[in-house]
């Protein structure tokens, strides 16, 4: 099951990449997290508890890696279990922050929020359920037994409420239907509507459909709060824009961000880190650190093509897509092309069960890719 020599097989180019963005990551945490200590001092309690997460994760990310990811098919089943009810059970604990997304843990003064393992837990029951259905792929029993393994997460997480979560899993589900042979019917239709939901969205934030004037027609079926999301002139993204611009090409320095440094960017270590590094090191350090998220997914994209079995190569697919779904929409919302819903930018934002989750689904990608010569 776990086996150790799979090590000298795992792409070892992956790993300067989580150093560097873990270094992102710490340096930004310090930066904006100063007030909580009387003195200058890099290590500040937000930042020890950022690397406490840190070599969590790679310590899970090397155990996962050495784990053989063919007996996930037997734990599939059992493994998304356990989620929709621990998604469940959120609704019967006291909210945090006036939601139902995290449970508290005790002693040890940290949360744990369910719907970031739901992604993973979706992702391996849909790739054990369409090998299993792959001859019976293109019939549409199979594609609404499919849709409904996604609605099931998908409509606990939207209650919570977290409407972030719960669209990331639609392209996730999307891509993994394609890969999966479902009908294409199916995947057309999905696609279609994703591609009007996008198109709307980018037509309401540029301004082509005015805000005020839209709402009679949204509030039909949108409460209030939510419609509001959509308002393209919130504090909290005109305030994100604007500690990019500040930031110029070379930025402000480290650790001298007069703007989001002074409090008036919400979030700046996590959601809002993007701009908030933005500003710090300008254009230039957001060039680089897209160049170390796009080799991420590459490296995600390249272990699908390298599976070779359809249970592993629906695994890949769905963590490729999971990855560049969470940074797609973490800086769309950022730079004003999609509501500010809460997503955090993976491996740089602060937070420990977004953290530990994509290191485990890293891990994942790596026990696909160490056995690419087994079969």
């Amino acid at each position: 099951m776990f086996e150790v020599k799979r090590l000298k097989e795992i792409d070892w180019k992956l790993i300067p990449i989580l150093f560097l963005l873990a270094l992102i990551s710490l340096v930004v945490i310090s930066s904006y997290s100063q007030s909580e200590v009387d003195s200058y001092s890099f290590f500040t309690p937000i930042v020890k508890q950022q690397i406490i997460w840190y070599l969590g994760g790679f310590v899970i990310f090397f155990a996962v890696a050495i784990f053989d990811y063919r007996k996930l098919r037997d734990w599939s089943l059992f493994l998304y279990a356990i989620t929709v009810i621990s998604l469940i059970g959120l609704f019967f604990v006291d909210p945090i922050q006036n939601v139902h997304r995290w449970y508290r843990l005790p002693f040890v003064g940290a949360s744990f929020q369910p719907s970031e393992y739901a992604k993973l837990t979706t992702i391996l029951i849909l790739a054990w359920f369409l090998e299993r259905n792959e001859d019976r792929a293109h019939r549409f029993s199979t594609a609404l037994t499919a849709l409904l393994i996604l609605f099931v997460p998908f409509f606990l997480i939207l209650k919570e409420p977290d409407l972030g979560t719960s669209l990331v899993l639609v392209p996730i589900a999307l891509g993994m239907f394609y890969f999966g042979g479902i009908h294409r019917k199916v995947v057309k239709t999905m696609t279609i509507g994703l591609v009007l939901g996008l198109v709307f969205v980018a037509l309401k934030f540029t301004g082509a459909i005015p805000h005020e004037a839209f709402r009679p027609y949204a509030t039909r079926f949108l409460k209030e709060y939510q419609y509001e999301r959509l308002d393209p002139n919130t504090l909290h993204q005109r305030a994100a824009q604007t500690s990019i611009a500040i930031g110029g090409i070379g930025g402000a320095g480290i650790g001298k961000s007069e703007f989001a440094g002074n409090g008036w960017l919400p979030a700046p270590y996590t959601d809002s880190v993007f701009p908030s590094f933005g500003e710090e090191t300008g254009l230039m350090g957001l060039l680089s650190l897209l160049v170390l998220l796009y080799t991420l997914i590459f490296f995600a994209f390249k272990t699908v093509l390298v599976a070779k079995d359809p249970f592993g190569r629906l695994i890949a697919a769905g963590i490729a897509i999971y990855l560049a779904m969470h940074i797609l929409i973490n800086i769309g919302m950022m730079i004003g092309f999609l509501p500010i819903t809460g997503v955090p930018l993976i491996l740089v934002s602060y937070g420990g069960s977004s953290l530990l989750a994509t290191m485990g689904a890293l891990g994942l990608l790596q026990s696909v890719y160490t056995r690419r010569f087994l079969f």
